[in-house]
């Protein structure tokens, strides 16, 4: 048994829990995490190998063949953790419980009863095949963008290790930064709450009160999100999107940009969709309020006043040339912009071709979003600095042991922790892989070993910060731009070597968040460590396998699968997020930052925002010193201000804008006045939304999209904006749009 839960004999362990410990300080953990551990539980066992195995391959395949349509599709774990506990009860009914004896091992198919721990290890399984397929599928759209967009010939191999040594060297970047990530108590991770609620409405029985039991609240929930999600997501998908602005001016350019949901502002604009309302900011339920205000500082201040002022009054960057929100790259004269002229059979920029042909435009909030990015770095490395520097130094100097431990830390002091050369060992082998990969593969990847070295450099002092704020806020403030800024001036005229370089930066940073926010529920849940790494190192296998092999095969039997032009008008496979990695990969790699942002270039001034990010958290830190009694000055936070407008595209102002309201909602109005309701069902009621949206998500694709059953009339149609495309400077002519 002590194999199977990881428990260490520690003499200590009694007097440990005899001791008085402080609770959380952190609410919302206080009321929703359980302040209690039964050692004793079995955690691997065959039944948890079987069911978290399975489950990681199913979410992976669904989350990878999703990402592909024009309304992406990320199922999430919630979806299996609520399938495999009927599953995990029937295998503990059938299997022998006779204990079997294996080179001095004792082990048992069946220990006992299903428990909660081999459910949480389960989840952590499935995770992976969230973390790896669904979202943006980080990895995936390199090779996708590679293949389907770049037509380059691509070995499996090189994929393979380029998935696989990508999100093992994000697991090395997690075991070095545990310490300050996952042990903390300020660090408690918002999004994991979701599912510590859901654990314990499945498996505790609530005390005997008023209303409806968790479960019952969860499946009345959940039934009603399956049934309706029926509406938005096949019989009625206007629902998606409602932009009442348009039809009541159907003929004007101007109040289709500023009302359109899907191609404009938004305003006015509103969707009854939770997959649209979740999709890129993740559950607004679960985010803290403080965050939530944060964000709509930033969204207001830069939707309703910054674009406009850009747009219609300034005129800024040729923007009228243009529609006012498109993912799309363009020409001087508002014609989309054609890569192929410019590119050289070995995926080079022809600069010949590129002064003849003439130079990329975007779009103006495309543009400046770009803009946003910049700041948002510099303000990140800034905040950190500022309120989390003495913090992290103290940690830095091994004082972990003289911090004051909550209840939780207390309680995983009685399991074996994991050395920290294990993670060692797996960084150093990814990065040993990587580095070989830039001797074989060197045409194919472009990115030499140096460029390789520089990447992992990035990587690691840059993950540290934009995990507090993650672990803070539940909002991740991402490097993408800086990481692509930098190698596109490196190396100009090289995309395939961005692409490479910013999943080594970047994305490896993406895989360590994802695994220090599972190390968290882990820490929650009390499962021991050794577990999760074994489960952990499992998962991230079988899912990055799994995910290149759907991709692979997806990408080599849907016919123009990716290319807009040459499918069926109603084909599903366009892949809105991987043509803006395409997109990025034209603006910072085949035609480099110099051209776009250097001395001479039109988005020259955007890179002012680098040093006005970095001091905008000045002052905040200043007067939050000065008035320290004013508790809600260090809650005013610069990176998740900027966060108000990332993302965007592919996100638009409406997914962003429903986000906010549902979560204001939830996370200020319950919370201050429905307190009790807020405690018992608040994250009962998103992993419910999930679910359900998740499973007639599947149903629908498989009984009725992917048989090519459509319907057609008016409420099929996702945005009646069609004028919102539209440019409005004088002369543009643009097919389908009246001259303005």
């Amino acid at each position: 048994m002590g194999v199977e839960n990881g428990k260490e004999e520690n003499p200590d362990s009694e007097k440990l829990e005899e001791e008085p410990f402080e609770r959380c300080p952190i609410e919302e953990v206080a009321l929703v995490v359980p302040e209690t551990d039964d050692p004793n539980l079995p955690v691997m066992t065959f039944r948890a190998w079987f069911l978290g195995t399975s489950s990681c391959v199913v979410l992976m395949f669904f989350n990878t063949f999703f990402t592909y349509r024009t309304q992406p599709l990320t199922i999430s774990a919630i979806l299996m953790q609520i399938a495999v506990l009927p599953m995990g009860k029937f295998m503990a009914s059938v299997l022998p419980t006779r204990e079997f004896n294996v080179m001095g091992m004792k082990f048992s198919l069946n220990p006992g009863p299903f428990n909660i721990k081999e459910h949480v290890i389960i989840t952590i399984f499935a995770n992976c095949g969230v973390s790896y397929g669904g979202g943006d599928a980080y990895s995936i759209g390199a090779i996708t963008v590679m293949k389907a967009y770049y037509k380059q010939s691509l070995s499996f191999l090189c994929a393979l290790l380029i998935v696989l040594s990508t999100q093992i060297l994000g697991y090395g970047w997690a075991g070095m930064l545990r310490r300050y990530l996952v042990d903390p108590v300020e660090m408690w991770w918002p999004s994991n709450l979701a599912q510590v609620s859901l654990f314990r409405a499945l498996h505790e029985k609530d005390p005997k009160s008023k209303g409806l039991t968790r479960m019952q609240f969860f499946l009345v929930f959940m039934v009603a999100s399956f049934a309706y999600y029926a509406l938005p997501g096949y019989l009625f998908p206007i629902l998606t999107f409602f932009s009442w602005v348009c039809w009541k001016w159907p003929h004007s350019i101007t109040a289709q940009q500023i009302g359109s949901g899907y191609h404009g502002l938004g305003v006015g604009a509103f969707t009854l969709d939770w997959a649209g309302i979740s999709a890129y900011h993740g559950s607004p339920l679960v985010t803290p309020w403080f965050s939530i205000l944060n964000v709509a500082v930033g969204f207001i201040m830069f939707i309703y006043i910054i674009i406009p002022l850009c747009y219609w009054k300034y005129n800024t960057f040729d923007a009228r040339k243009f529609p006012i929100f498109s993912s799309q790259l363009f020409t001087s004269t508002g014609d989309k912009y054609d890569t192929t002229k410019i590119l050289t059979p070995q995926y080079d920029l022809n600069v010949a071709a590129y002064d003849s042909y003439g130079k990329l435009y975007l779009s103006p909030l495309f543009a400046l979003s770009i803009g946003s990015g910049f700041a948002r770095i510099t303000a990140t490395i800034t905040h950190v600095l500022l309120f989390h520097g003495s913090d992290i130094m103290r940690q830095s100097k091994s004082a972990m042991k003289s911090v004051k431990l909550d209840v939780h830390a207390r309680l995983m002091k009685n399991y074996k922790g994991v050395p920290e050369w294990w993670f060692l060992s797996l960084l150093a082998g990814s990065v040993g892989v990587s580095l070989l990969m830039s001797f074989v593969w060197k045409e194919e990847i472009q990115l030499r070993w140096w460029g390789m070295l520089f990447a992992f450099v990035l990587a690691w002092i840059l993950t540290l910060p934009i995990g507090v704020i993650q672990a803070t806020t539940n909002q991740q403030p991402g490097y993408d731009i800086i990481a692509q800024f930098i190698i596109g001036y490196i190396l100009p005229g090289k995309p395939i070597a961005v692409l490479i370089f910013k999943i080594y930066g970047r994305i490896s940073t993406i895989h360590a968040l994802s695994f220090l926010s599972d190390l968290k529920l882990g820490h929650y849940m009390k499962i021991p460590p050794r577990c999760m790494f074994t489960a952990q190192l499992a998962g991230t296998v079988v899912s990055g396998t799994v995910n290149l092999a759907v991709a692979w095969w997806m990408l080599g039997s849907i016919n123009n699968i990716c290319d807009v032009e040459a499918l069926h008008p109603d084909s599903p496979w366009t892949c809105p997020k991987f043509r803006v990695t395409f997109d990025t990969s034209v603006i910072w790699g085949l035609i480099g930052p110099r051209r776009l942002f250097g001395p001479g270039g039109m988005y020259r001034n955007l890179v002012w925002l680098f040093p006005v990010g970095a001091f905008l958290p000045v002052p905040v830190w200043i007067l939050s010193k000065i008035f320290p009694e004013k508790k809600w000055i260090p809650l005013i936070n610069i990176p998740v201000i900027s966060y108000g407008f990332a993302g965007m595209p592919p996100a638009t102002p409406t997914n962003i804008a429903s986000w906010l309201i549902t979560g204001t909602i939830f996370n200020f109005f319950v919370f201050r006045y429905r307190k009790g309701w807020w405690q018992k069902y608040n994250y009962v009621l998103s992993a419910a939304l999930d679910a359900g949206t998740a499973f007639m998500g599947v149903l629908l694709f498989f009984a009725l999209q992917n048989e090519n059953v459509s319907l057609k009339w008016w409420g099929t149609k996702l945005d009646h904006c069609p004028l919102a495309i539209c440019p409005t400077a004088h002369n543009i002519s643009v097919p389908g749009c009246p001259l303005f």
